[in-house]
């Protein structure tokens, strides 16, 4: 027995020491912690339990049969953030440089199925030098295995990756079919083919920054959904991330008992120009409407004319859709249109309710636009609510035009209700628009036509475009003050906790991707 004792006890350091302590100390210069330092930094205190500790692979081609690879080159298991189960894994450079074979995607494939079936988030942490070549095709087979495991448990439970080192090749596209994706500035890079073969195949130099680097991935291609300057701090964020989300579908994102609603704010409307034309950043409104400190931004750095987010009302978690006037006018384009419909998707999976702020002037006008397909992109924005299930709140601040106008929760989307600030313009268009269109002949032949617009342009908002107007038919539910925002919100919100809407008998919609 005490052989067998001291057998296990060398097994288990051999395989926590991991590639050594040299490798460890090089993955420390970088400013890269280890496979396990990450996980015991993520997890709550003793909580983890591994799996799959002594997995080893089977493979004996060019020289595998002499390769010991502690732990396969990944840890996987489950344990506790803030009380709450997951399920992890971490892939360890410092052990053949992470790179994936059979049992290392088998372990992971354990850890993803575990997590599906007890219906908890599943967390990776993908630092990878990509696919085990000496492999070969089973390799290949188990990125397979996990991109199939990524698509069965989507709209199920929260698939979180975070990346903390390389990810290339076919190792992309796990984090890709995953809901949230975060970076580490500087030290994490994703792309399907690397600097070198660029440079080989086009002529174009990049380096791996430029090419795939946070920066690029959270501002740019809009891959990732955050970016951290350290390893800490992002998976610091995968802890805020969690405390918004259910574990799985059937169930209810946490509530928080002790939050602070922010103070009546009789200004909130003064933070709104008047004049339709002068931008102003929409988040100073949304902040000031949910509990405070609760507004958790998705995607800050990418397509910005939207802004979308978590926080929290009367302690209850909801999604946050908004146009951003301070960036295109809050205009809708290919991007944004993107950016917020793959949001909604995420929050109505989740039993999420989602609070739409409009100030919107259109879909973005131009060439580039319309050739890259606006048409096709904006579609999704109006599937994605069209589909939605879960409560729908929308709030009209300033304008609300044409076909962006119904784009945004409109009631004909969907919407449960739809509330108007007294000021609040809705319709086909603006009123400089409407204006030369409807009275072109008279502002031709008008000895002032500067004058004859502006009185058109007075009556046209008066009688034609305020949101009376549109409450009238029923659009708007209700014109409101600025400072009943929050009280009015969360009332909707309460009202409709247990909404229950059913689909129509279909296997799947079609989304126009």
């Amino acid at each position: 027995m005490d052989n067998a004792i001291e057998k296990l006890k060398t097994k288990r350091s051999a395989v926590i020491a991991g590639g050594g302590e040299k490798r460890i100390e090089a993955q420390h210069a970088k400013g890269k912690m280890t496979a396990r330092e990450r996980l015991e930094y993520l997890l709550d205190k003793d909580s983890f339990v591994e799996i799959g500790m002594f997995v080893e692979h089977r493979s004996t081609s060019l020289g595998m049969d002499k390769q010991y690879i502690p732990g396969e080159g990944v840890v996987t298991g489950s344990g506790t953030i803030n009380g709450r189960q997951v399920y992890v894994y971490s892939q360890d450079f410092t052990v053949m440089g992470g790179s994936l074979g059979e049992m290392h995607a088998k372990k992971i494939t354990r850890v993803m199925d575990l997590a599906l079936e007890t219906g908890v988030p599943v967390i990776g942490i993908n630092d990878s030098g990509g696919a085990r070549i000496q492999e070969g095709v089973d390799a290949l087979s188990g990125f397979g295995n996990i991109f199939y495991r990524n698509v069965q448990s989507s709209g199920i439970i929260p698939q979180i990756t975070a990346i903390m080192g390389p990810c290339a090749g076919g190792a992309v596209y796990s984090p890709a079919l995953t809901d949230f994706i975060f970076m580490t500035e500087k030290t994490s890079n994703m792309f399907i083919t690397g600097p070198d073969v660029i440079r080989a195949v086009t002529g174009e130099a990049v380096t791996a920054e430029e090419l795939g680097g946070a920066a690029t991935h959270s501002s740019k291609s809009g891959v990732a959904h955050f970016s951290y300057p350290d390893e800490k701090s992002t998976l610091d964020g995968i802890k805020k991330l969690l405390s918004y989300l259910p574990q799985n579908f059937r169930e209810k994102a946490p509530s928080v008992q002790d939050f602070r609603a922010p103070a009546v704010d009789c200004d909130l409307g003064s933070l709104v120009p008047e004049n339709g034309r002068r931008g102003y950043d929409v988040r100073q409104v949304i902040t000031r409407v949910v509990d405070s400190d609760s507004f958790f931004e998705v995607q800050a750095s990418f397509a910005r004319n939207v802004v979308v987010g978590f926080a929290r009302m009367e302690g209850r978690s909801i999604g946050i859709i908004a146009n951003q006037p301070s960036v295109l006018a809050g205009c809708l384009e290919i991007n944004a249109s993107d950016k917020a419909s793959r949001f909604i998707r995420f929050c109505d999976a989740f039993g999420i309710p989602i609070v739409t702020f409009v100030d919107v002037t259109g879909f973005l006008p131009g060439v580039s636009e319309e050739t890259g397909g606006i048409i096709r992109h904006g579609a999704k924005l109006l599937y994605a609510y069209s589909e939605a299930t879960v409560p729908l709140v929308t709030i009209i601040l300033r304008k609300a035009y044409g076909g962006a106008y119904i784009g945004m929760a409109s009631k004909e989307l969907g919407a449960d209700m739809v509330y108007a600030w007294p000021d609040a313009e809705i319709a086909v268009m603006g009123s400089d628009g409407a204006i030369n269109i409807i009275y072109k002949k008279d502002l031709a032949a008008a000895a002032d036509p500067a004058a004859l617009r502006e009185e058109k342009g007075r009556v046209y908002r008066e009688e034609f475009s305020n949101p009376y107007q549109a409450a009238k038919r029923g659009y708007v539910d209700d014109v409101i003050l600025p400072e009943e925002t929050r009280a009015k919100l969360a009332s909707a919100l309460r009202m409709l906790e247990s909404k229950r809407k059913k689909r129509l008998e279909r296997k799947h919609g079609i989304i126009p991707v």
